[in-house]
């Protein structure tokens, strides 16, 4: 059990405090770090529960970026405390289409006809309450009511959510691919809790150059939840994974790094399809 010793609090509008505390949850290392945002009774805030005594003037800065040049977070020291089931207390189970992202402690509160996925938050990105892994969710739920998938790719999978949401609904093997070696171990884990790890294949991987990613084409599927920048290094060695009738699900974008992911990958002969905005995220779905 990590104890936690200081906290960072940020109060803000609404919007703000969500884009703050989803740019603090990507940049911060989760075995370190439990960042949550909330309506308290005098508007919202956001809180980082923190192992360690922080760089403040970094927290500083990356609050800034978001909140404007005068922001100035407050940092705390408090009793030692289990941040990790603080940060559990709060997460309620996420609803998407006719998926439900939860913890342990909300298994029981799935229904019958909903497609529940546990995972743990602190594991790696992905609990379910970022607004992209909710737009991917949702366009993931629209896809495979129109067609199921034979060949499924996943890039960058996290803590796996969007790889075992698709296995789960489909019944289809899907390729994991993910960079860090923790957050591939946590994908494994959450597929055998969730009793798809004959479905989804984890594998270390930077990009889509893995033997077995490439065995594994042509895929007519493809989700990838990251950054701008991989994005769009990624359109080009996609393309030619792709299948004649493939969709794509890209999520990880603010609203003025859009047009770029689109022309990147509109540029190897795809098409919008539809895009949609959650908490200031854009999810963009396109079509080969």
């Amino acid at each position: 059990m990590n104890s936690c010793t200081y906290v960072m609090r940020f109060a803000a509008d609404e919007a703000t405090a969500k884009r703050v505390s989803d740019l603090l949850f990507e940049q911060l290392d989760p075995d370190e770090a439990a960042t949550s945002a909330f309506e308290g009774p005098a508007g919202w805030l956001v809180e980082v529960h923190l192992a360690h005594d922080p760089d403040r003037a970094r927290l500083t800065e990356l609050v800034r970026q978001v909140a404007g040049s005068g922001a100035d977070p407050e940092f705390l020291q408090v009793e030692e405390k289990d941040w990790v089931a603080a940060s559990l207390a709060g997460l309620a189970p996420v609803p998407v289409g006719r998926f439900v992202v939860h913890g342990s402690h909300d298994r029981a509160r799935v229904k019958p006809n909903e497609i529940g996925i546990e995972i743990e938050a602190a594991l790696a990105f992905g609990t379910g309450h970022h607004g992209t892994t909710q737009g991917c969710l949702a366009a993931i739920d629209r896809a495979l009511k129109v067609r199921a998938p034979r060949r499924v790719l996943d890039i960058g999978t996290g803590t796996g959510v969007l790889a075992i949401a698709i296995a789960t609904a489909a019944k289809r093997k899907v390729v994991a691919g993910e960079i860090d070696p923790r957050s591939v171990e946590a994908t494994k884990a959450n597929a055998r809790l969730n009793r798809a790890g004959n479905l989804v294949l984890t594998v270390r991987a930077d990009g889509v150059q893995h033997a077995a990613i490439r065995a594994g084409a042509p895929y007519d599927f493809v989700v990838a939840n990251i950054l701008l920048s991989p994005l769009k290094r990624l359109a080009r060695p996609v393309r030619v994974l792709l299948a004649r009738r493939a969709t794509v699900v890209l999520s990880g974008l603010m609203p003025e790094q859009e047009n770029a992911a689109r022309a990147a990958w509109c540029a190897q002969g795809l098409v919008l399809r539809r895009r949609q905005v959650i908490d200031n995220w854009v999810t963009l779905t396109l079509g080969r």
